[in-house]
């Protein structure tokens, strides 16, 4: 009586066979199973393990057909549900953004086709091993993804460049603005003390003319003379102020001759 083992957690290799588990181990590639298309035309090596486990064991013994080799109908299934899902992305999910989706999708697609089968099979795990572009291509293909690497990077820099700036571009703005105001606001109170204060001269000089046209010329004068050279020139003398001129000659033959002018 063939008694199946149904706790025994089975492995599937698809890509390559394992010759020495090591250490180190030692590995056979199968070409012809692990090269397969992307959906975007593109050719990539994906070698995989799937670990499974009998979950029936009545399925399993009267529905697989060959009984001594139940791999065979697994490993097809495995290889059509790899290039299934391989077949419907670009190169760039497969290798880098999406593997994880990858494995998840294979292990539904296959568990469906086992299903379908009726082979009586759990499917546990499907774990890409290696997933690269073919040796041939390779060297071109980590140029570009060096070059979207950097592609990413710059777009980071330059995200946070603009998220470090504008806060303060804006922040710049609004000091400006803020100052503007205060400006606008104390050059209008400004006006508006001159424009009051000329009402109330206004006001003064209509009610005593000579008295407030008096006053504001004494009050330039006081604002004027502190900032000038004065000369007093005594009345009497002869010949009145004409002599005297240029008056800053006068003034340097008075201090030659060591009288104080003013």
């Amino acid at each position: 009586v063939n008694k199946p083992k149904v706790k025994q957690v089975k492995r599937l290799e698809l890509g390559f066979i394992t010759i020495h588990p090591g250490p180190p181990a030692r590995y056979r590639f199968i070409p012809q199973e692990s090269l397969m298309l992307t959906g975007d035309e593109q050719i990539v090596d994906c070698q995989i393990i799937v670990q499974y486990q009998i979950k029936d064991a009545k399925d399993f013994l009267f529905n697989v057909r060959d009984l001594e080799t139940p791999r065979g109908a697994l490993k097809d299934a495995t290889e059509v549900a790899l290039r299934r899902v391989v077949g419907q992305r670009p190169i760039d999910d497969v290798l880098i953004e999406e593997k994880l989706q990858v494995e998840i999708d294979v292990r539904e697609v296959l568990q469906r086709i086992m299903d379908s089968y009726g082979s009586g099979l759990r499917i546990i795990e499907v774990k890409l091993q290696t997933v690269r572009p073919p040796e041939e291509v390779a060297a071109a293909f980590n140029d570009v993804v060096s070059a979207k690497e950097d592609k990413e990077r710059y777009i980071k820099e330059a995200d946070g460049y603009r998220e470090d700036i504008i806060p303060k571009a804006r922040g710049k703005a609004e000091r400006i603005i803020r100052e503007a105001e205060a400006y606008k606001e104390e050059r209008v109170k400004h006006a508006q003390g001159d424009a009051n204060k000329f009402l109330s001269v206004l006001e003064e000089y209509q009610k005593a003319r000579e008295v407030t046209r008096k006053r504001l010329y004494l009050e330039a004068m006081e604002e004027v003379l502190p900032r000038v050279k004065k000369f007093v020139i005594d009345a009497n003398v002869g010949g009145g102020i004409l002599q005297l001129l240029p008056l800053e000659k006068f003034t340097d033959l008075m201090e030659e001759g060591g009288q104080g002018v003013e």
